[in-house]
């Protein structure tokens, strides 16, 4: 452990002694947030602990590197609620029973030095949305409900066109009928990591788009910055992370975190297939723009 390291870990120890007795946070039910957002038409703006580490500057290994100016967007949409707008965090403060084992020694190992970053940003008198409807399969122990939990979801985008702001490794909907009910599809495509990088560029692009679309974001810490913008613009954003792929599990059956051909799927170490040549023409012709891609 470096220097750094072992100074953080003493200052986690001396930070979580100030919260034992603090009361826990209200989060939402899956079900209960996806009904939030199709009765209201919400958009979603979702933390998880890429985010909290990026306010707090200690990032590890993730899609995106530290960057100041996200940090502060990312404090600013806590503090500033808009009213279609919803923020959500991950149902985690109390009974782990509901995660299977991987999940919860992973939240058992984060909260244990952690949590006190929760109490630094977030309100307990407030209740916030769930940031596990987008992650409603792999990581639960009881997979029956998983499947009507996507039935729901598909009825945010049932008849909509919809735009997809998206890694340009992620091609949401690709291969699968996860989108089969949305009226349209088209893509904006941006780096799959670090795409922050040409944020000014993508709301450019989003702000030319009609204001009846849905936008469905998977570009990680990015997403919950951009869902919040572009509300502010007009839009029905949502910030869908992993939907996709915790869609294709749950298709594929699967119990483990597994690579999925023609897809980024960082969890798995894997990312995907670069080539477009493997793509149809009906994918490629739904690409409006790339921005800052390799490919």
């Amino acid at each position: 452990m470096s220097v750094k390291s072992k100074i953080q870990a003493v200052k986690d120890i001396i930070q979580m002694q100030f919260i034992k007795n603090k009361p826990t946070f209200k989060v939402m039910s899956i079900d209960e947030t996806i009904t939030e957002i199709i009765n209201k038409k919400l958009s979603v703006s979702r933390y998880g602990d890429d985010e909290v580490l990026m306010m707090a500057n200690q990032m590890h290994k993730s899609f995106q590197t530290y960057d100041k100016v996200m940090a502060r967007k990312l404090k600013n949409i806590i503090d500033n609620p808009l009213e279609n707008h919803i923020v959500c965090i991950p149902e985690v403060f109390g009974d782990l029973s509901k995660f299977n084992e991987n999940a919860m020694k992973w939240f058992d190992y984060f909260l244990s030095r952690k949590k006190y970053l929760y109490y630094r940003y977030f309100d307990t008198n407030k209740k916030y949305g769930n940031s596990y409807i987008t992650r409603c399969y792999m990581d639960l122990n009881d997979k029956t409900p998983c499947g009507s939990y996507f039935e729901a979801l598909k009825k945010i985008w049932q008849d909509r066109d919809i735009v997809f702001i998206e890694g340009e490794f992620s091609r949401l909907g690709y291969g699968n009928d996860l989108f089969d009910n949305a009226k349209s599809i088209r893509r904006i495509l941006a780096p799959a990591k670090n795409a922050y990088v040409v944020y000014d560029k993508i709301v450019e692009e989003a702000s030319k788009l009609d204001k009846n679309c849905l936008i469905l974001i998977a570009l990680g810490a990015t997403a919950t910055c951009l869902a919040y913008d572009l509300t502010k613009l007009g839009f029905q954003a949502v910030d869908c992370g992993h939907v996709d792929v915790e869609y294709e599990w749950m298709r594929m059956g699967a119990t483990t975190k597994v690579p999925i051909p023609s897809k980024y799927v960082n969890e798995a170490g894997d990312e995907g297939h670069k080539e477009e040549s493997l793509y149809d023409n009906e994918y490629l012709s739904q690409i409006i723009v790339k921005l800052g891609t390799k490919y």
